[in-house]
This record gives structure tokens, C-alpha cells and sequence, in this order.
């Protein structure tokens, strides 16, 4: 089979591209080349999504049987690539969120006729938020693609070659040791998914030439906050010492949800931990245990000296030493 691969060498994408090369796939990569290096053996196209030029030259005299889309956050310019690779391709995977869907995560998630934010096909970026952008580029492939569309709305994604620097950050902070704060409560449930699950379901649906919508992510519950923590200091060798830090306490001092505390959301956010996996489960999903992520992406990420661990995001996850330190002392003098 040949497959093309819109991104191709960050997180996701790579490990779409991985994949279908350990399947005996033909791979095509198409990006500017700016996230970081092509897997070696792909067929690497340079371009800009946002450019028709660009776009028209990658499909000239090509054509694939599966187009996967990882890098589409703008329905105008996820529709256009849409238009551009009909007819080039019987299949086109769309890469969404479970962020997509109206009401999440405040509201349950209807899995039997799940409802988008209303956010319209040519929507440009400031026309919402990430997850109604991504409502829009849902809509603009299954308008603009003449063929099979499957769409992953995809959860909460950890694994090796992480470029958002959640769980790459909690390893870093715990292999250094000493005393780490650690936000919330540690019996607090989470769910999240190892990224090559879901590349494996994505490719397992395409190749049966499944037209659907999933919501992809691990059970809720197949992780609390404390064993996320404390995988970290196994995989590590750390001497970490985890101060279980109250939700009030850091939100009073403005602590930053999910990005200054990777993963970290107050219990009365909960419910974000709550999406529906039936349906995905029932198409064949397997999600693997956390730990086992856990340990894989350390064992990618030591090979990388800490110095040189650079994430290809624009969003700086994690706290700084100082910070930590000033929360620290802030919680013990209280706790005193």
C-alpha cells in the first residue's frame, strides 16, 4: 500500500509514518520541514499546506491509497488539501480531538450521534478555539473529499517522540530527585492513550475502509495522577520525593492547569477524564497499559541530553525551578 503522511516527522505524525513502514507500507511525507527530520526511507515531499502551488505539485503523478492527516488545525486550509488530494486517494484519516465535540468536557459525550462545536468548513484561525477549529476541519474533509473519510477524535496522547513535553517534562523534573511538587490528589482517575494505539486503530479502520467517527483514548480510569507520578520515579531510578500539593492552594496562587503542572486539572474538572471509548472498543481499539508508556518514552527521551530536549511546540510546558521551590515553601509555612 502507499500512504501519504500530511506532517510526517513530529510526534504523531511520526509515529503514523512508523508505522505504516513497519506494515510494508510505501510512505510520502509532505511538510515544510521545519518540526524536525523525516524518518529515513520515506519518499519526502517539501511544501506548505497553506500554499495550492505547493499542494498541486505533491499530487502530480501520485497517487496513494491512504492520505492521513495529522497537521490539520484550519478548515479553510484543511479543506483546500482535502479538495487538492481527491481523486489522488480512495481514503483520507483526519486527526481530530475528543476537544471537537459540543459541550466537552462539561457535558456527556453522545458516542451514537456526537454533536460538533458549530464552527463553519472555511473558518479561518481566529474564528474559534482549537477545539471548534477542529470542528470545522472535520466538516471541511467529509465536504471537500471525494472517498472514504475516517475521523479520529483523538484523547489525551503520551508516548515516545512527545513534542508537547507533558509526560517528556514530569520524567525530566523526576529523574532529577529531591522534592517534587505534585498538584492535586493522587488518587485523581485519569484516561489517557499511548499514540501508537491509536495509529494502529487508525490504520486497522482504513485498511477496512471504515467511514466513521471514533473517539480514540484509553479507558477511563486506566491511570491516577499519583500512579502517572510514580511510574515516572520507577522508570527514572529517582529518589523523588512527591508534596502532594492541594487543588485550592494552587489555584489561589494562579498555577497553570495543564501546562505549568503538565496533566494537572482540579477534581472539579474531572469529568474532562470521563469520554466514551465504547464504540472504538467494540471496532477493535487495545489500549495498553500506562505504564508501559511510561517506560518506553523514558527510555527514548534518556537517549537525549537534557540540555538538548527541545519540543517542537510554541507552548513551554512545565514549571520552573524557582516557582516550584516559592510553592513549596508557600504550602509548608500553611501546613505548619
Amino acid at each position: 500500500m502507499k500512504i501519504l503522511v500530511i506532517g510526517g516527522s513530529g510526534f504523531l505524525g511520526r509515529t503514523y509514518v512508523k508505522e505504516a513502514m513497519e506494515r510494508g507500507y510505501q510512505v510520502t511525507t509532505f511538510n515544510r520541514g521545519r518540526s524536525g527530520t523525516d524518518v529515513p526511507g520515506v519518499e519526502a515531499i517539501r511544501g506548505d499546506r497553506e500554499v495550492r502551488a505547493d499542494l498541486e505539485r505533491l499530487v502530480e503523478g501520485r497517487t496513494w491509497d491512504i492520505v492521513i492527516d495529522t497537521s490539520g488545525y484550519v478548515p479553510r486550509v484543511v479543506g483546500e488539501s482535502a479538495r487538492v488530494v481527491s481523486g489522488h486517494a480512495p481514503t483520507y484519516v483526519f486527526v481530530s480531538t475528543i476537544s471537537a465535540l459540543k459541550g466537552f468536557p462539561d457535558e456527556p459525550i453522545n458516542e451514537e450521534s456526537p454533536e460538533l462545536w458549530d464552527c463553519a468548513p472555511d473558518a479561518e484561525p481566529e474564528d474559534g478555539d482549537y477545539g471548534t477549529l477542529k470542528a470545522g476541519c472535520e466538516r471541511a474533509v467529509e465536504q471537500g473529499f471525494d472517498g472514504t473519510v475516517l475521523i479520529i477524535q483523538a484523547g489525551l496522547l503520551l508516548g515516545p517522540h512527545e513534542n508537547v513535553a507533558r509526560l517528556p517534562w514530569w520524567l525530566t523534573r523526576i529523574s532529577r530527585g529531591g522534592r517534587v511538587l505534585a498538584p492535586g490528589d493522587p488518587g485523581m482517575p485519569m484516561q489517557l492513550v499511548d499514540v501508537r494505539d491509536v495509529v494502529t486503530f487508525s490504520f486497522d479502520q482504513a485498511e477496512k475502509g471504515v467511514a466513521d467517527r471514533f473517539v480514540v483514548t484509553g479507558p477511563a480510569g486506566n491511570a491516577t495522577y499519583g500512579e502517572l507520578l510514580g511510574w515516572c520515579k520507577e522508570a527514572t531510578g529517582s529518589d523523588a520525593e512527591f508534596v502532594w500539593v492541594a487543588d485550592d492552594f494552587l489555584t489561589e496562587r494562579e498555577a497553570g492547569l495543564f501546562v505549568e503542572l503538565p496533566l494537572w486539572l482540579p477534581a472539579s474538572m474531572g469529568s474532562f477524564w470521563t469520554a466514551p471509548t465504547g464504540r472504538a472498543e467494540a471496532a477493535g481499539l487495545r489500549a495498553r497499559p500506562i505504564a508501559e508508556t511510561v517506560r518506553d518514552t523514558w527510555e527514548w527521551l534518556r537517549q537525549i541530553p537534557e540540555d538538548q530536549r527541545v519540543y517542537g511546540t510554541k507552548m513551554v510546558h512545565g514549571m520552573a525551578p524557582e516557582r516550584e521551590r516559592e510553592l513549596l515553601a508557600a504550602w509548608e509555612a500553611r501546613s505548619a
